[in-house]
């Protein structure tokens, strides 16, 4: 029965007694674990109180072949993101960042990127960065470490004004059909500066930019998952 120590994320939690939870967490060197800790409401036990949502620390944990929780048996708080609590605005992105790390990472497989990413994205905001750009990184961050990357290759297409298409994954002509949506060139481009910047949005650009690329990145990630999630629809509108 190995025997797991890494940093970890709660992306989730449900209690499963008075003092006991059962939580999904991403870690950084291990992935997703879901699992179980008994006592982790004891004040004197070994989970500093118990799991918080969007909080950091270190866990660990015993994992055996064929059981669907791993057993807790420690975790130490290393960091909160207090303005989660604070801001509504920031609550909703991080409720969307996190339904988007359990529905794209259900497998215990190491994803570091996409950790440091949401942790990047958490610690952002509580600095006091704008949830739009927040929320815009961590899609882009994502969607490249699990393959989704969008295709933005622009060269041939003319105008003001491309298109999107769910079923490429790519920009192509806007030729007003209904297989593909609208979008603004200065969307693209900015996307562009993205990923040549390796997921950083660049100084210049304007939060309605922002928001519109963020836009174009959850309307793939409806289309990629099947299904509008009820964050998504909480930060985005229907």
């Amino acid at each position: 029965m190995p025997t797991i120590r890494d940093e970890a994320i709660c992306v989730r939690h449900w209690d499963f007694s008075e003092t006991s939870q059962t939580v999904s967490l991403l870690l950084r060197d291990h992935g997703m674990m879901r699992g179980l800790a008994k006592g982790a409401r004891r004040e004197r036990g070994s989970f500093s109180g118990g799991f918080d949502l969007f909080t950091r620390g270190e866990i660990v944990a015993i994992v055996k072949p064929g059981r669907e929780l791993a057993t807790l048996t420690e975790w130490t708080l290393l960091e909160t993101f207090p303005v989660l609590r604070r801001s509504a605005a920031a609550n909703r992105a991080a409720w969307y960042l996190a339904d988007l790390v359990g529905r794209f990472l259900q497998q215990p497989e190491p994803h570091p990127l996409t950790w440091q990413a949401l942790l990047d994205s958490l610690q952002g905001m509580q600095a006091g960065e704008d949830v739009e750009r927040a929320t815009l990184t961590f899609q882009w961050r994502l969607l490249c470490d699990v393959g989704y990357r969008p295709r933005l290759d622009l060269e041939g297409i003319e105008g003001d004004t491309v298109a999107f298409s769910p079923e490429s994954g790519g920009v192509v002509t806007d030729t007003g059909a209904g297989d593909r949506w609208r979008v603004r060139r200065t969307t693209v481009d900015l996307l562009i500066e993205i990923d040549d910047l390796h997921g950083i949005i660049p100084d210049h650009a304007d939060l309605p930019s922002i928001d519109r690329a963020s836009r174009l990145l959850a309307a793939w990630t409806r289309e990629l998952l099947g299904v509008e999630s009820v964050p998504m629809r909480l930060l985005f509108g229907s």
